[in-house]
């Protein structure tokens, strides 16, 4: 079995660029609201609802970007 380093270092890079759209698309949202922190809600305060939303926002975002990277 042959393994195609093309094709793992292409996967590596496209995950790396996924990886980072998802941390500023998450920072899009946090930064602009000063008087909410969305990290110390979900962490400190523990609010679940906050938490479940921020999970389907990522899995949202990295639907996108899958469906982006495999065209």
């Amino acid at each position: 079995m042959e393994i195609n380093m093309q094709a793992v270092i292409n996967s590596l890079i496209f995950s790396g660029i996924g990886i980072a759209v998802l941390v500023v698309a998450f920072l899009a949202i946090d930064i602009p609201n000063k008087n909410y922190h969305l990290w110390h809600q979900i962490v400190e305060k523990q609010n679940l609802a906050l938490a479940v939303l921020m999970g389907a926002f990522a899995i949202a975002i990295a639907m996108i970007i899958s469906s982006a990277v495999h065209g």
